[in-house]
């Protein structure tokens, strides 16, 4: 990670190095917190930040889930993502909004506990890798399950969760893997580690329902609507594995990792990255980047930048 001059916390941009929390930090004991991962391109019009409304109104649902009280609207942590990208003068980097329950009680209950809420911006280019963004990616079958949904609650995006996620990729990574996939208790597909996947076979593209204990993700929903828009049918449906090996394609999506084709999984080879995985890859990446004007509703600019363009 590439340290940049000012992180926003608590209300005020402070440098980099000073953004600390106590340690008797009450998420950092019991990952009492919730997160959102955006990014923001660099377009002709300026620096836009993909759908940031929408993540934000999600850091808001995943906090209410966990009866966490974000002392900050969207509107006010909307305008803070904005200064922040001014101050760091960075036009397409990745932006990190976290909440989480702070110094103050350090038993497993967080009542009367202070919030916390901090975003963070940096560059980052492709999350599983240039390479694997062109030619695609190995991908393992995890041995953990993803966790249930009466377990903690999947459509929150909750620090504490993604301790399932850091085992499997983990794992994967050490069996020589690039990313990991996990299963639901029931036995069928859910995600990746940070990842929603797709799959398409005989012309279809399937992705698993939202009963496989996965985060309601707004790639996800960016990718179902451009695939639909392009003329595509996408069923959401439970997979099971063996559709995996059987597809004619594989992706993931995801704010990291973009679209990313998967060529392997579990040494079952699939294939380059398909006629249906590019299209939509190159409409995404054309969207992000401003260069189609086809889905240009999910590209948000500073305040500035739209008065100027009005005049």
């Amino acid at each position: 990670m590439r340290e940049t001059k000012k992180i926003w916390m608590n209300g005020e941009l402070v440098d980099w190095a000073d953004a600390t929390v106590h340690i008797g930090t009450h998420g950092l004991h019991y990952g009492s917190g919730v997160f959102e991962g955006i990014r923001a391109y660099e377009t002709d019009r300026g620096t836009s930040v993909f759908r940031l409304t929408d993540h934000l109104e999600r850091l808001h649902r995943s906090a209410q889930l966990l009866y966490i009280d974000l002392p900050y609207s969207v509107e006010e942590l909307k305008t803070a993502a904005w200064d922040l990208v001014a101050v760091n003068e960075l036009p397409s980097c990745y932006l990190r909004p976290i909440a989480f329950v702070g110094y103050g009680e350090l038993g497993v209950s967080s009542v009367g506990n202070p919030v916390d809420v901090a975003i963070m911006s940096w560059p980052w280019g492709a999350y599983l890798g240039e390479e694997g963004q062109r030619n695609g990616i190995r991908a393992k079958v995890s041995s953990w399950q993803r966790v249930g949904p009466n377990v903690i609650p999947h459509v929150a995006k909750a620090t504490g969760v993604y301790l399932n996620s850091m085992l499997a990729v983990g794992e994967a990574n050490r069996a020589g893997y690039d990313e990991a996939i996990l299963m639901t208790a029931d036995g069928y597909v859910a995600d990746g580690s940070g990842e929603s996947i797709f799959l398409v076979r005989d012309g279809v593209i399937y992705t698993p329902d939202l009963a496989a204990s996965i985060l309601v993700g707004i790639t996800r929903d960016t990718v179902i609507q451009i695939a639909q828009d392009l003329g595509h049918r996408v069923v959401e449906k439970p997979i099971i594995r063996t559709d995996l090996y059987l597809a004619d394609e594989v992706f993931m999506v995801g704010t990291a990792a973009e679209v990313t084709p998967i060529r392997e999984i579990d040494d079952q080879v699939i294939g380059p990255p398909g006629p249906v995985t590019q299209e939509i890859q190159e409409a995404y990446l054309d969207t992000v980047h401003g260069r189609s004007e086809r889905w240009g509703q999910w590209l948000e600019f500073a305040p500035a930048a739209n008065h100027a363009e009005q005049a």
